[in-house]
């Protein structure tokens, strides 16, 4: 699906524009044009992009939606890659997929190209659509805009994140086990993956907020240093966040050691307390002295009593001596 809007001052802003008019719709210097490409087979992008004399170097880059966040000068317009990251979540469990945002940026038209649906282009298009003060400012004041909102769609992963946190670390202490496992790495995945994706895209605006660009105003530089901004505090609390998911493991793995402790200490207990039981019987069920046993005058009650006592107080003393030495 291609989506077009064309923003000249004085004039409504236009929309659904054909490619054949984006050559005429260049050459007003006051106007700006926004062309989205969402889910567009390169067949029929390829030719549109070629339209705006691209380098078909930059054309593939685009349409082949491999490549970490970079910025590419090319002198009239400059190309942009950055990634987003959207969070996918169903009944149980939650998970975060990452895509990727191809920019070309000229004087007076900016170019999107994403394979899936972002919020933050929704979002900026609509305004854009509504109010023309909102792209009167310039194609590099858009593209500001558009990146302003996809920086701030971390926030809810953020979030969503610090609150899973919080309920895996209300489980540790009460009732652990393989799912909470399974969570902790979930998370420590996500914040990975952001990491990767904050870090290089951190570069690319501090570029675009300190470098020299045809297409961008001085004026707009300090914008873009906001957002670059922006990044460095969501690295910090992605940075926070996994030192956080660190520690939950560490404790649980703490706690787990712990009751397997608790359990082994229990089953070792146990089995000493029937130790002497098991050399008792195990004595009195021998076949020496079977022609003439020393108790053979015994009575059998007393023999049979006096077995049982001492298999019933034999538990009981070795219980109070491992208490008194405080091994219980």
């Amino acid at each position: 699906m291609m989506r077009t809007l064309f923003y000249t001052p004085g004039r409504p802003v236009r929309s659904d524009i054909p490619p054949s008019e984006f050559s005429r719709l260049l050459r007003d210097k006051r106007g700006m044009l926004w062309v989205d490409f969402m889910s567009e087979p390169p067949e029929t992008a390829l030719p549109i992009l070629q339209s705006f004399g691209f380098h078909h170097l930059a054309i593939d880059d685009a349409l082949q939606e491999t490549h970490a966040p970079k910025i590419d000068d090319w002198g009239d317009y400059l190309y942009i890659v950055l990634n987003y990251m959207r969070l996918v979540k169903d009944t149980e469990s939650w998970d975060t997929e990452i895509d990727e945002l191809d920019i070309f940026l000229g004087r007076n038209y900016v170019i999107t190209h994403h394979d899936n649906p972002i919020t933050s282009i929704d979002e900026t298009w609509g305004t854009s659509q509504r109010d023309p003060r909102y792209a009167q400012d310039g194609a590099d004041h858009l593209l500001y805009k558009i990146i302003d909102e996809i920086v701030m769609n971390y926030m809810p992963v953020i979030e969503k994140i610090d609150e899973e946190i919080d309920i895996i670390e209300d489980q540790l202490f009460d009732r652990p086990s393989s799912q909470t496992l399974a969570r902790l790495f979930t998370l420590k995945r996500v914040l990975l993956a952001m990491r990767r994706i904050l870090l290089p895209q951190r570069e690319v605006l501090n570029k675009m907020a300190r470098d020299d660009y045809q297409v961008i105003d001085r004026k707009d530089r300090i914008f873009f240093r906001d957002i670059y901004d922006h990044l460095v505090r969501l690295h910090e609390v992605n940075e926070s966040l996994r030192d956080l998911v660190g520690g939950a493991l560490d404790t649980y793995l703490s706690v787990i050691n712990n009751r397997m402790n608790e359990v082994m200490k229990t089953l070792t207990i146990i089995t000493t307390l029937f130790m002497p039981l098991t050399f008792v019987t195990g004595f009195f069920g021998m076949n020496f002295f079977a022609a003439n046993p020393p108790y053979a005058s015994w009575t059998l009650p007393t023999i049979f009593y006096g077995t049982l006592g001492l298999m019933l107080l034999t538990p009981v003393f070795m219980f109070f001596w491992m208490r008194r030495r405080t091994w219980v």
